[in-house]
């Protein structure tokens, strides 16, 4: 037994050595955690308006173009804008750049032309090719014809000018109370606490950069099992009274205790600066943690043993890791993805750490939640292990 321990300190002290340990198990995840944190919003502080921004130029002036501004502010969809400093040239190049979503020119005269009876026309600046300059016009339009079918009603109801005024009000407001209207009914769901989006956010891009280089970082770890039997030290560690089984459960204690420490850092590191509540329940946090550590150092393992040189440790370390991430759900959440995506991302044991974290940080759920992923996680280590026992056994004879 102290036979492990050694061979698992003498690991130890040969991998934190090398710099690119410290590279790819410390300053990377928290660097990609910042740039993903940044990119998806977990550190922005406003809450954002969903809703489409369109400058408005009122050329009319009158009561009704007035009405129909009032109108398009209440809605749901798009968001006003209006600055009488700003020419149409001005919101032209806003336009362009992106920041608005489309121009309303009111014109001159609209307000007289209701009046008579007649649809005056409205002037948009807009890409109806694409979706947000459909829905605006959609939108537009939509109050449009309400302000117009509420005048029409009130010239026919209201002859006098002193009877359009109540008539006109009585017809817009009809729209807000429809004489008919259908409700559906659902069944209410209770649902917990929520987390807000940038939490959530940073939630997804923390334990995803913390798997991805905890592989990316099994290349220091190969490559001392690679040159333990390079310089011939395996061959002469055999002649000795240690047995195999020794061997190899020192190199893996190694790299368990190296992943794991990194894992405690790092969620340390979540838990203060990042608002990420990894010990809200840190059992089941710990818990997924030490499972996470099991499997990726048991990879870590049968890729040393495997790789004949440093070059096939390097591949063998960061071919795992783009593909494990990119089908885990590190880079994008499953959840976002299709049934038959998540479902192939489940073969990868990055996607039940992901869910095992997340649903601890994110779903807010207890420790049960937990043990599946946990549970699929073990498994994986048991076959890396068995594959790097089995290999191992060759290579030493």
């Amino acid at each position: 037994m102290i036979r492990i321990f050694d061979i698992a300190a003498k690991d130890l002290m040969q991998i934190l050595r090398d710099r690119k340990t410290f590279l790819f198990l410390l300053i990377m995840p928290i660097a990609f955690t910042f740039l993903f944190g940044f990119a998806f919003g977990g550190f922005s502080k406003g809450v954002s308006d969903p809703r489409l921004p369109v400058a408005i130029i009122n050329q009319d002036g009158g009561d009704l173009s007035l009405r129909l501004v009032n109108l398009l502010e209440n809605s749901e969809v798009i968001t006003i804008t209006q600055d009488a400093a700003k020419t149409l040239a001005d919101y032209e190049k806003l336009l362009t750049k992106g920041n608005l979503a489309g121009i309303l020119i009111i014109p001159t005269g609209y307000t007289d032309a209701l009046l008579t009876g007649s649809l005056p026309p409205l002037s948009l600046e807009a890409n109806i090719t694409q979706t947000a300059g459909t829905t605006i016009q959609s939108e537009i339009l939509a109050a449009a014809n309400r302000l117009t079918s509420a005048v029409q009603t009130a010239l026919i109801v209201g002859q006098t000018s002193s009877a359009f005024g109540p008539a006109f009000e009585q017809a817009l407001s009809a729209w807000d109370n429809p004489p008919i209207r259908i409700e559906s009914t659902s069944a209410v769901v209770q649902t917990g606490p929520k987390v807000s989006s940038q939490v959530a956010a940073l939630a997804q891009t923390s334990p995803a950069m913390m798997l991805q280089f905890a592989i990316a970082g099994l290349l220091t770890c190969g490559a001392v099992i690679v040159n333990e039997r390079k310089t011939r030290s395996l061959q002469r560690l055999l002649t000795t009274a240690t047995r195999r089984s020794h061997i190899l459960l020192g190199h893996y204690l190694a790299i368990f205790v190296l992943l794991f420490a990194q894992f405690l850092v790092l969620m340390t590191f979540g838990q203060l600066f990042l608002k990420v509540d990894y010990f809200r329940q840190p059992a089941a946090t710990l818990l997924v943690a030490v499972a996470s550590s099991l499997c990726i150092a048991a990879l870590g393992l049968l890729i040393g043993v495997f790789a004949k040189n440093e070059e096939q440790a390097i591949a063998f370390s960061l071919i795992p890791m783009f593909l494990f991430s990119g089908l885990g759900g590190a880079w994008t959440p499953l959840e976002y993805t299709s049934a038959t995506f998540q479902a192939i991302g489940h073969v990868t044991p990055v996607a039940w750490a992901m869910d095992g974290f997340k649903n601890i940080t994110v779903r807010l759920l207890g420790f049960e939640s937990v043990l599946v992923p946990c549970a699929a996680l073990a498994g994986y280590a048991v076959l890396f292990f068995l594959l790097a026992a089995w290999r191992f056994r060759r290579v030493s004879e």
